[in-house]
C-alpha cells in the first residue's frame, strides 16, 4: 500500500513539551485513539489500553509519533481527514506503573 504524506498538523498542531504550560512533566508524547483510554505502542504499531503492562507508547518527539501515527493510518485504511488519532502529551507512573494522559481526550461528547 502507498505510503500518504500527512500534513504536519494532520495529529494535532506540532508542539514542543518543554515549551507546554503543563499540569504536571511530560516524558514524551504518545498517539491517541480519541474518545478512549488507547494509546499506539511503539513495538507492535497496535493501540492498546493506557493501563497495559505490555504498553509503550512514550515517543521522543512530535516527528516520531507524527511518523508512528500516519504509518497506522496508512495501514488501517480510512478516511484521512476523519481519524480519531491525536498526538498528546505523556508520561510514564514508576509507582501506578503505567502510562498517564496529561491533555489526551477521553470522552468524545462533554
Amino acid at each position: 500500500m502507498p505510503r500518504t504524506a500527512h500534513a504536519a498538523d494532520a495529529f494535532g498542531d506540532p508542539f514542543l513539551i518543554e515549551r507546554l504550560p503543563l499540569p504536571r512533566p511530560a516524558a514524551g508524547y504518545a498517539v491517541q485513539m480519541l474518545g478512549s483510554d488507547r494509546l499506539l505502542d511503539r513495538r507492535s504499531g497496535d493501540f492498546q489500553p493506557v493501563r497495559s503492562p505490555a504498553l509503550a507508547a512514550l515517543f521522543d518527539s512530535f516527528a516520531a509519533a507524527h511518523a508512528a501515527a500516519g504509518r497506522w493510518l496508512d495501514e488501517h485504511g480510512g478516511n484521512p481527514a476523519e481519524h480519531r488519532l491525536s498526538i498528546v502529551p505523556a508520561a510514564f507512573d514508576e509507582t501506578l506503573e503505567r502510562h498517564v494522559l496529561i491533555y489526551g481526550v477521553l470522552e468524545e461528547h462533554p
